[in-house]
């Protein structure tokens, strides 16, 4: 077995990601199926114009939130093998010379889809615990005839089964390719190096400042997972404050609740491996007499401009979303107030994150300056 039960555990922030796109998706795609049922009980024009909205509604959102977060699960599994594949290039090396294919060790990596299904099932329980609330909520408006719940066959099959295959095929070709590396290359631990034009000399600068630079630099995908944590969490916020005034409390809740695990769950992961990756470094300048307060920055320092680049983003686009919804989706009712900027929930979004951030942070820097050098070396 070339994947251990602790390598499917760390891909816990996909199982998290697909568990919210999956809840979302279900109580949406749900309700649009069965509302279809009474479709031809809707005969007056103002309740061909709700039914209508209903649908459309329910359709932008789960394309919107299912599709945002199955691109970013993709992202994440791919990082996940490429970071595994790093890490373990030896081993994987001594099996292409003892004569294994690319496939037949690539095949192993199907079993990342399992951290997908974990999450689609959780997903899809948790849909149907909240769904009978979700229909009541709707049916008590009384715009529409009543539904109740029905599982629905095809839903189950494309919102659990077809996930966990794709995703598991994807895994598998994914591998493929990252194992295509000479098996010298593997065995040694060599990087690929690109060659390119020489510049003319920069201005050097101190350790530390090259010590932050290099790290972001040669680490994008860790930098793109921060900010869009901070995206995440900024948008999805703002997003449910603004939906609350708007009189829907449903989706405000939901909002929340995604936003923060969302948010919470990518950030630990990438603080978690940036500190991993550095661990050596750290040990290093420990030896060499620099203070806790000087590795601490140069590690973790340059990743909050990227973080506050991530929030500001996220506002302005949870936003443009929100009004382009209400101005497309519900253009045809009177009574939905227009859609306004909401600065008071700016002001309690970024005080929350402010302080969720640096208090990560903190954690981070304390989780540094306690390791010991002797057990990072053995590593």
């Amino acid at each position: 077995m070339i994947i251990g039960i602790k390598d499917i555990l760390k891909l816990f922030a996909i199982t998290i990601v697909i568990l919210c796109a999956t809840f979302v998706c279900t109580i949406f795609l749900n309700y649009n199926i069965d509302i279809r049922t009474v479709k031809d009980q809707v005969t007056t024009e103002q309740a061909i114009i709700v039914y209508n909205a209903e649908v459309s509604s329910g359709e932008v959102t789960a394309i919107l939130s299912g599709g945002f977060l199955a691109l970013t699960a993709v992202v994440l599994l791919m990082f996940y093998i490429k970071n595994y594949i790093d890490n373990h290039a030896k081993e994987l090396g001594i099996l292409k010379a003892l004569g294994h294919s690319n496939l037949s060790i690539a095949k192993h990596f199907s079993v990342f889809g399992v951290s997908v299904l974990a999450g689609s099932v959780i997903g899809y329980v948790s849909a149907w615990i909240y769904m009978p609330k979700f229909y009541k909520l709707r049916n008590d408006l009384g715009l529409l005839p009543d539904v109740a719940p029905r599982f629905n066959v095809g839903l189950f099959i494309l919102i659990v089964i077809v996930p966990f295959l794709f995703f598991s095929f994807l895994a598998v070709i994914y591998a493929i390719i990252k194992l295509r590396k000479p098996v010298l290359m593997l065995v040694k631990d060599l990087k690929e190096t690109k060659v390119k034009k020489q510049k003319e000399p920069k201005k050097e600068r101190n350790f530390l400042k090259e010590l932050t630079v290099g790290n972001l630099l040669n680490g994008k995908t860790l930098c793109f997972f921060i900010f869009f944590s901070a995206f995440c969490f900024s948008m999805l916020i703002q997003m449910s404050m603004s939906m609350k005034e708007l009189g829907s409390d449903q989706f405000a809740w939901i909002m929340i609740v995604i936003g923060i695990i969302l948010g919470f769950v990518i950030l630990l992961m990438s603080l978690s491996i940036v500190i991993k990756g550095n661990s050596k470094t750290i040990a290093m300048m420990k030896v060499f007499g620099y203070t806790s307060k000087e590795y601490s920055k140069a590690i973790l320092e340059g990743y909050r401009p990227i973080a506050y680049i991530g929030f500001i983003l996220g506002s302005i686009f949870q936003y443009v979303e929100l009004k382009l919804i209400v101005d497309i989706v519900f253009k045809d009712f009177d009574n939905i107030p227009d859609v306004k900027f909401n600065f008071k929930g700016l002001l309690i979004t970024l005080i929350i994150f402010l302080i969720a951030y640096e208090v990560i942070i903190y954690a981070y820097k304390r989780r540094i300056e306690d390791q010991p050098i002797k057990e990072i070396m053995l590593e």
